[in-house]
């Protein structure tokens, strides 16, 4: 079915309903089936939301309301005054999610511009073995990190889950199928006007790099954020807790006759991450995409 045409003066409501008529109905079941997923996948956060607002009389009734009678912000004001320091535990996870995801930047664009640009002998055979570390599963080297930081003292401190977050191979491949895809004229130019790798990488590579470093970003604060092997392992007192084993402690304090408290810390814990998914999604799909492309 060919668009009828339409005068160069038409308005833009009748451009779009001339367009809407062109739209096959397999493209509106294919939207209505994406929109179906949309609200299955959105309904757990919803309903978690919604219980954290209400009292525990109403939690667990029978049958099950989605909306809470009345609004109950009890459990938000005991999650911040009980017993588990709640809002401490937020604050490490934030501090350990800024500080991994700062420093993986900034190694993995300097490793990927000299995997990328500089030719040195066994550059292929090194970024080989880097990559190897992603057959690696992460438990099978809790035993050696376990005894590596304990010699250094870092057990039950926040370095204990800053340092082995600093090595990503992941983020060196990102970033280095991102560089191979930039156009080396201008890298060239200024090579031969006399500028060192470091001006070149720091004023004409690095800029060029906005939308990856944005997308690189985000997957590695929500990796951090959301890591719950390694504090559960390396971490021991509340004080440098971070959110997913401080969530598990909230319930074996409260149990479930707090449920409404326990999903409170639940909702307060992805926020952020929604927030930022919402907002950089694009860049995400982009990042993900762009990891294929070849130069």
């Amino acid at each position: 079915m060919k668009p009828a045409v339409l005068p160069e003066n038409a308005s833009f409501s009748h451009r779009l309903q001339s367009a809407m008529r062109v739209i096959h109905w397999r493209n509106w079941v294919v939207v209505a089936l994406l929109v179906l997923g949309a609200i299955i996948m959105v309904l757990p956060f919803l309903w978690t939301f919604s219980t954290s607002l209400r009292p525990i009389s109403e939690a667990y009734r029978l049958p099950p309301s989605f909306l809470p009678d009345q609004l109950d912000f009890n459990s938000y004001a005991e999650l911040r005054d009980g017993p588990i320091p709640f809002l401490g535990m937020y604050w490490n996870s934030f501090l350990v999610a800024t500080v991994v995801t700062v420093s993986v930047i900034i190694t993995s664009a300097m490793a990927a511009f000299a995997f990328s640009r500089l030719r040195f002998a066994g550059s292929n055979i090194l970024f080989g073995s880097m990559l190897a570390g992603l057959m690696v599963p992460p438990a099978l080297v809790l035993i050696p990190l376990f005894f590596g930081l304990a010699s250094i003292g870092a057990i039950d401190t926040l370095w204990a889950l800053i340092l082995p977050a600093l090595a990503n191979p992941l983020a060196v491949l990102m970033m280095k199928q991102f560089m191979q895809s930039q156009p080396r004229e201008y890298e060239e130019s200024a090579f031969v006007d006399g500028a060192s790798y470091w001006t070149i990488f720091w004023r004409i590579s690095l800029p060029q790099m906005g939308p990856p470093i944005a997308a690189l970003s985000i997957i590695v604060f929500t990796t951090s954020w959301n890591n719950f092997l390694l504090p559960l392992v390396f971490i021991r007192s509340f004080d440098a807790m971070t959110l997913p084993v401080g969530i598990l402690s909230l319930f074996g304090s409260y149990g479930p006759e707090k449920l409404s408290v326990i999903l409170a810390a639940v909702t307060l814990s992805i926020m952020p991450l929604l927030v930022v998914f919402l907002i950089a999604q694009r860049f995400i799909v982009e990042s993900i995409a762009s990891t294929g492309i070849k130069k």
